[in-house]
């Protein structure tokens, strides 16, 4: 298990290392990323505005809105973590490396899909709504879409999980010095973050449950043939897409 994990997170992270270094060979194309991954983010907030203002769900939904919908750098994180990604199964519990490969394996899918449709949107400047629906249309990549919203889930139940081992959260402070000194900070503070937004919701089952609902009802308005015609034509836009930016 140990090393099916390990070899399964190397090479997510190098596939990640690899989109971004396709990115930087591209100038034009580093800035289109981040308006895209700025754009979607948005998005995120538009459709969760109801979570972000229930105080049981409020911290949660910012947790995945920064850590797994953000436009935030996480190549330091990554870089630190390639190296010392042996060291994980010795200093976290086999549930924690479980997580930490479901988080890679997602990371490594959203980067690859952000790079495409980037690719598509260069020289577009702020993005539309129609373009942003012609660009995903346009990437496809149906079932790798479904995988984000799957391992967005799985990571989510893993976390609130993890918040019924009493334990554990004393164990997670006991290894921040050991976590520090094999370069693992970065991810140190992933989970604990997780840890304490899930542990304060209270149960996770509803909260997750309409994350997969919205994401997947978007999902298939935009993938559908008349989603941008829909889009232009409904004033203001209803329905899933009304909550593109």
């Amino acid at each position: 298990m140990e090393r099916i994990h390990t070899e399964d997170i190397l090479a997510d992270l190098h596939q990640v290392e690899q989109q971004r270094a396709l990115g930087r060979s591209k100038p034009a194309m580093v800035q289109q990323v981040a308006l895209l991954k700025g754009y979607q983010q948005q998005r995120f907030a538009n459709t969760y505005a109801d979570l972000l203002a229930n105080p049981r769900y409020a911290k949660a939904t910012h947790f995945f809105l920064q850590e797994l919908y953000g436009p935030g750098d996480f190549s330091k994180r990554d870089s630190q973590f390639a190296r010392v990604v042996p060291a994980l199964t010795k200093l976290f519990p086999a549930e924690v490396v479980a997580t930490v490969a479901k988080l890679a394996r997602l990371h490594a899918i959203s980067e690859t899909l952000d790079m495409k449709m980037a690719g598509l949107l260069i020289g577009q400047g702020r993005i539309s709504p129609p373009a942003y629906i012609s660009a995903w249309q346009a990437c496809a990549e149906a079932m790798q879409r479904q995988a984000q919203i799957d391992l967005t889930i799985e990571i989510g139940a893993a976390l609130d999980h993890l918040t019924q081992k009493p334990l554990l959260r004393q164990a997670l402070r006991m290894m921040r010095m050991p976590a520090a000194a094999a370069g693992l900070s970065e991810m140190q503070v992933f989970l604990e973050k997780g840890f304490d937004n899930f542990k304060a919701m209270k149960g996770s089952e509803q909260f997750l449950l309409t994350i997969r609902m919205r994401e997947e009802a978007l999902m298939k308005a935009l993938f559908a043939a008349d989603a941008a015609a829909r889009w232009q034509t409904s004033t203001p836009p209803v329905g899933p897409l009304g909550q593109l930016p």
